[in-house]
């Protein structure tokens, strides 16, 4: 796992996913306008994704993936 003392925790979900990882967004950083300003994609490190219903399982843990923001439907701090 790597350093995240410039990271923000956040869960993201997707039709399909619950994503929880790290952004990087600073302390104190509007999450609003991190989204504003990102691109197609959404990074996410340390991620762990999660099948979208309550209790869902996990599937896949990875050091690094891409979300597309088209797809996400709620972000939020952890």
């Amino acid at each position: 796992m790597s350093s995240h003392e410039n990271k923000t925790r956040v869960t993201i979900l997707t039709g399909t996913y619950r994503i929880k990882g790290y952004i990087d967004l600073l302390p104190g950083a509007r999450v609003t306008d991190y989204m504003q300003e990102s691109r197609e994609f959404v990074a996410v490190m340390d991620a762990e994704i999660y099948e979208a219903e309550v209790a869902g399982r996990q599937v896949l843990m990875a050091p690094f993936i891409d979300v597309n923001r088209n797809h996400i439907q709620i972000i939020t701090l952890c």
